[in-house]
């Protein structure tokens, strides 16, 4: 995975995650077994829920099947039939079509559309290829099983948003990156029974919805083109914004080992004068602060991951330092100190624990602190940051602002994964 310029110019992104990614992904799977472009990739639209309805506006017939190949009957082009999980926790369902009558009870069904040029219709959205639907104690779980270039036809929108002529190397970069963390990663929820999710755990995708004609052609012009670096695919992240510089993959994930093309990677423009390529980014710079409650508040909601707290809560905040950076000048680790003793928070874990709201990360792990305090104890504490997501790969709005000083999606991807090749996989 967080993390899309789309998502980072109104929220990453990636994961973030966001990307301009929030998103973005992180280091888990090996490389996926060698594919070609019309090979099915199974995204995961919804896991453990309670119900799927096929069908509906915008779509062909659908043609329903056992995963045996059993017929079980057809959907009218517009109807709808509701997929309803046994209430009882055994690992089936029901199937209610659209004029009331019930079938089943089954394990796992397939929807394929039998309408020409007609699309897939799931949960009120358009897919193509193929639905599937398989139950487990905990719910279904509906996967769309489609070839592999409009499922990057798909992500790509989503990913880097709408962009002008002057800024198409940037979407043509982004077919490439998300093509290859799709062929990277093929595989990686296997157990689960599909490929990636449909959100900022892999990358953004919104099916039939989210296609363009410039994603398309994006697409088209990149067919079977991935990054690779020693004859294999490489981890693909990308993010929303890098600040000043992207990180080393090491600094970003605990867990993650060293890799020669995910180094820190200057996003200063030529001729110096502190400009850089993403300062066109909406988060270029900004500022947090949080008063004393409301950083009591948040530290006790997060750090109970890294630490018991006791029943009498939280010791009194004294101090907060960053004691350690990192290489590409982000946080490596940050102090929070207690009327008795402390607590020292990786950087990986630093966006996580010391966030602006419950529900939302720190923008990113660049930034400077200014603490104030009153009374012995942190009354106001500023961070003035740099930058968005992870700070790992491509930087999405870096891309921008390099394919507006004209340079190609070739030149964009060789800077941001140095060392790497763009090659042809089918």
């Amino acid at each position: 995975m967080r993390r899309s310029t789309r998502r980072a110019l109104t929220s990453a992104a990636l994961v973030a995650l966001a990307g301009a990614g929030s998103g973005c992904p992180r280091p888990r799977a090996p490389a996926g077994p060698a594919v070609a472009g019309d090979a099915e990739f199974r995204v995961g639209l919804v896991v453990g829920v309670p119900k799927v309805l096929l069908g509906g506006a915008g779509g062909g017939e659908l043609l329903v099947n056992t995963m045996a190949g059993e017929p079980i009957g057809t959907i009218p082009a517009g109807a709808q039939w509701s997929v309803l999980a046994d209430t009882g926790g055994l690992a089936r369902f029901v199937l209610v079509r659209h004029d009331g009558s019930r079938a089943g009870p089954y394990s796992a069904i397939a929807a394929t559309n039998v309408t020409e040029n007609r699309l897939a219709v799931a949960n009120g959205r358009r897919y193509r290829g193929r639905l599937q639907v398989t139950a487990a104690r905990t719910g279904l779980t509906l996967v769309n099983r489609v070839d592999l270039e409009s499922y990057v036809a798909g992500v790509v929108s989503p990913e880097i948003g709408p962009r002008r002529a002057n800024e198409e190397a940037a979407v043509f970069a982004q077919a490439v990156v998300s093509r290859t963390f799709a062929v990277r990663n093929r595989g990686r929820w296997a157990t689960l029974g599909f490929d990636a999710y449909d959100d900022v755990r892999d990358q953004v995708y919104n099916g039939v919805a989210a296609e363009t004609p410039q994603a398309w052609k994006a697409v088209r012009e990149t067919a079977g083109q991935v990054l690779r670096y020693d004859g294999a695919p490489i981890d693909a992240f990308f993010h929303s914004t890098c600040g000043f510089s992207t990180a080393a993959v090491e600094e970003a994930f605990a867990t993650a080992r060293a890799r020669p093309y995910l180094r820190a990677v200057s996003d200063a423009r030529g001729g110096g004068g502190g400009n850089f390529y993403c300062d066109i980014s909406p988060r270029f710079r900004w500022h947090e602060e949080w008063d004393a409650s409301t950083l009591r508040a948040i530290l006790t909601r997060t750090l109970p991951a890294l630490m018991p707290i006791g029943g009498d809560g939280l010791q009194r905040i004294t101090g907060v330092e960053v004691t350690r950076t990192t290489r590409s000048g982000r946080v490596g680790e940050l102090r929070i100190i207690f009327e008795r003793g402390d607590v020292r928070i990786p950087g990986p874990q630093v966006r996580t624990i010391l966030r602006p709201d419950p529900d939302r990360l720190l923008h990113s792990g660049a930034f400077q602190l200014t603490v104030e305090t009153h009374g012995g104890q942190v009354s106001r504490l500023v961070a003035a940051g740099a930058g968005s997501g992870h700070g790992v790969g491509m930087c999405q709005w870096g891309a921008i602002g390099r394919a507006r000083a004209g340079q190609s999606y070739r030149a964009i991807l060789t800077t941001y994964f140095p060392g790497t090749k763009i090659e042809r996989i089918y």
